[in-house]
């Protein structure tokens, strides 16, 4: 069975929606166990529907706070998950000074949907429930070391 990593990095374009939901919900599954973080390429504002949407599972990602690659306090971390083709860029670039794994999670950009409240909520659900279902598959509770 394979094991825990000890740091995991979740990155997307901002910061401000895919990767804090990511990061939330890993450390809601594995927070004692593997220590979490997550950047973007840009700096953005944290999205409102994305704290919405992760109020309604009982996560609380409202104290999030955006931050870029340079922004980084840590920067040794045993797996990349990176979100968009451009963090995808940025995550192999870290691999020149880091030896790490890096993943490609394509994850679609809720904020790119229009239309009233409902029909924006309905899409950041989306992308949250299939990031649930991606983290659990990856990172199952199975995995907890015994102590």
């Amino acid at each position: 069975m394979a094991e825990l990593p000890g740091s995991v990095l979740f990155c997307c374009t901002q910061n401000a929606l895919r990767s804090p939901m990511a990061e939330g919900i890993l450390k809601m599954i594995h927070g004692k166990h593997v220590f979490v973080d997550s950047v973007g390429v840009r700096g953005g504002e944290l999205d409102p529907f994305a704290v919405a949407a992760m109020d309604e599972i009982g996560i609380d990602i409202s104290r999030h706070r955006p931050k870029t690659f340079d922004n980084l306090e840590d920067t040794s971390f045993d797996l990349i998950i990176s979100m968009s083709p451009e963090a995808h860029h940025k995550a192999l670039e870290m691999t020149r000074t880091m030896a790490c794994e890096v993943e490609f999670w394509n994850t679609f950009d809720p904020s790119l949907i229009e239309g009233n409240r409902e029909v924006r909520m309905e899409a950041y659900r989306e992308v949250r429930d299939q990031l649930m279902r991606r983290i659990r598959q990856r990172f199952p509770a199975a995995l907890v070391p015994a102590f």
